[in-house]
């Protein structure tokens, strides 16, 4: 059986497959996108496919403090969407 690398949410802080979660990005030019390809440059933190763990780290504004910076509102909609599909 194959290792899978394993990272942690940021809404539930619980660890899973790495290619099991959606990535969210801060790239070099200080954009913040969701890498749907989980492998371009920049800071990522990871988010597992579920409502209540997004609005826990909305909440307690744990993507403002892993990015340092202000998250538009349009990102947690454009995640929510993703969570929903």
């Amino acid at each position: 059986m194959k290792h899978q690398p394993q990272r942690r949410c940021i809404g539930c802080m619980t660890s899973f497959d790495k290619n099991t979660l959606i990535r969210v990005l801060r790239k070099p030019s200080d954009e913040i996108i969701i890498d749907t390809t989980r492998g371009m440059d920049g800071r990522g933190v990871y988010l597992c496919c579920k409502t209540d763990c997004l609005k826990k780290a909305e909440k307690s504004r744990k993507l403002e403090r892993a990015f340092k910076r202000a998250i538009p509102r349009e990102l947690y909609q454009h995640l929510e969407e993703q969570i929903n599909e």
